[in-house]
């Protein structure tokens, strides 16, 4: 998906917020918030999302690039 497309997409069984994040955008930092404010109510329907349940994903500004790690181990 196209972080700056907004889209909906709906809930798998037993989904968690911010896993259909992670799922749409690959990423859950400081977007989860930004999806539940796109989404009133949803955050009522508790931790884990009703199957089926359509969630608005709002365009998400491209971050920064960071610089890349050094890993110690492969």
């Amino acid at each position: 998906m196209n972080r700056n497309e907004p889209n909906t997409l709906r809930a798998r069984q037993n989904e968690t917020l911010d896993a259909l994040c992670y799922r749409a955008y690959g990423v859950t930092q400081n977007i989860t918030e930004q999806v539940l404010a796109a989404n009133p109510g949803l955050a009522e329907l508790g931790p884990q999302l009703p199957q089926g349940t359509a969630v608005k994903l709002p365009a998400i500004p491209a971050s920064p690039s960071r610089a890349p790690r050094v890993q110690l181990w492969d």
